[in-house]
């Protein structure tokens, strides 16, 4: 009987160690996509911000991706946030979180 013991014991203590450092692992959230995040972009940013080096004209308004990106406050998840309901001046795109975030990614790679 006290072996049993033991044993329960030893297994509840296990198992509260393993479920304990499940917890513990730091979730990073899910992998955004700066490639889907480029096709985004030359769909819905390309007629107002230079999206890429590749493009010459844009209007005078919008500012660069790139100068976003390089932008020493940047910070990929308020600029996903920003663009869930952007200012008016923006088109409401309705975008996703995801998409969002996908596409302040693909602007965090023009660093």
């Amino acid at each position: 009987m006290p072996r049993q013991l033991l044993w329960i014991g030893y297994c509840t203590l296990v198992s509260s160690l393993l479920a304990t450092a499940c917890f513990a692992i730091p979730d990073h959230g899910p992998t955004r996509d700066a490639d889907h995040g480029r096709v985004l972009v030359n769909r819905w940013c390309v007629s107002c911000h230079l999206v890429g080096t590749d493009q010459k004209q844009a209007t005078t308004d919008a500012p660069p991706f790139a100068t976003i990106a390089k932008n020493p406050d940047f910070d990929a998840a308020k600029l996903a946030f920003f663009l869930l309901e952007p200012h008016p001046k923006m088109p409401d795109m309705q975008l996703s979180r995801d998409e969002t975030s996908d596409i302040a990614a693909y602007i965090a790679t023009l660093k």
